[in-house]
């Protein structure tokens, strides 16, 4: 019987023979499935059983067979290998199939600050033979760039008043929102989120002079309309009006990870549902080629990794 502590050996040709007799109920409707005879289907489960500990796995009624109290405990675990063997098989095709071509994708300035360098290193590892151009942009430039057919894929954000129904969206992750203030501000220390309207007579450093389709919408939401006193496109420089006390500015949590010292981030609190989500966006009716589909399984796996860092 083997150490509880040892790893068995195990084949996955009796894993495959034990789940095919769980699911037909009889060796025999297994082996009509497998194509095997049915004394080759006894032979696996009798391997099996005996590398598991000499346990019978299934009880032999007078029609058909019966899954063991042990039988019952090993189909998930059976299910789940049989189930990374399948991903491993589709994963290593897809590499196999992406030997070349181009991807051209564009993204926006805080997604290139970390999601996008994550993503494009994994795929960059995993597909090194695609030429890859970027370009980056605010997202109605990316989309009219995406349209025209200069783009495959588009990394863009929307505040929901967007109109994004001529895109095929795949979702990557819904935003929090931060209030960047001079760290010397009343407001920090104080526990807990602050909602935007304890704000509402700051000045307000925004990348548009109107609140609409900015993140600044979601102060809109919450009853009023801010005062922009500052239009500065580039998040480093926003910082910078923010440091020197000339207004407070709505930080995405994309960009939360490149805060300066002298600026102090306040959590906002979620009244109205989040304020932005973020996409891979590609044009409706438009096939995505594969190399499209590996980049956004890049961004998806480099979006679990960032939650991670963030938890």
């Amino acid at each position: 019987m083997p150490n509880q502590h040892e790893f068995p050996e195990v084949s996955t040709v009796w894993l495959r023979a034990f789940l095919e007799v769980a699911r037909s109920g009889s060796f025999t409707g297994a082996a009509r499935t497998l194509g095997w005879t049915q004394s080759a289907v006894s032979r696996q489960i009798s391997s099996l059983e005996g590398a598991l500990g000499g346990g019978p796995l299934f009880d032999r009624l007078p029609r058909g067979v019966r899954l063991t109290e042990a039988g019952q405990v090993l189909v998930p675990y059976a299910e789940t290998v049989a189930e990374s063997l399948g991903g491993a098989v589709r994963e290593l095709a897809a590499l196999r199939e992406i030997t070349g071509g181009r991807l051209r994708f564009g993204a926006f300035a805080t997604a290139d600050a970390g999601l996008v360098p994550q993503a494009l290193a994994a795929f960059r590892a995993r597909h090194p033979r695609v030429h890859v151009t970027r370009e980056e942009g605010f997202t109605p430039v990316l989309l009219e760039r995406l349209t025209a057919g200069h783009l495959d894929l588009a990394v863009v954000s929307t505040t929901g008043r967007a109109p994004l129904e001529a895109y095929e969206l795949h979702h990557l992750l819904d935003e929090s929102l931060y209030v960047a203030v001079p760290a010397a501000h009343p407001l920090v220390g104080r526990a807990g989120p602050v909602r935007l309207g304890q704000l509402a007579d700051e000045d307000w450093v925004s990348g548009s002079s109107r609140p609409e389709g900015t993140l600044l919408d979601a102060a809109l939401r919450q009853g009023f309309r801010a005062r922009v006193a500052h239009v500065v496109g580039e998040w480093t420089a926003k910082q910078g009006y923010v440091a020197a006390g000339l207004g407070v500015a709505l930080v995405p949590a994309l960009a939360a990870a490149s805060v300066r010292p002298d600026v102090a981030l306040l959590p906002v609190l979620d009244e109205g549902g989040p304020a932005r989500a973020v996409y891979a966006a590609a044009v409706r009716g438009r096939s995505l080629t594969s190399a499209g589909e590996a980049f956004v399984d890049a961004l998806r796996g480099a979006v679990r990794e960032i939650s991670r860092t963030m938890a």
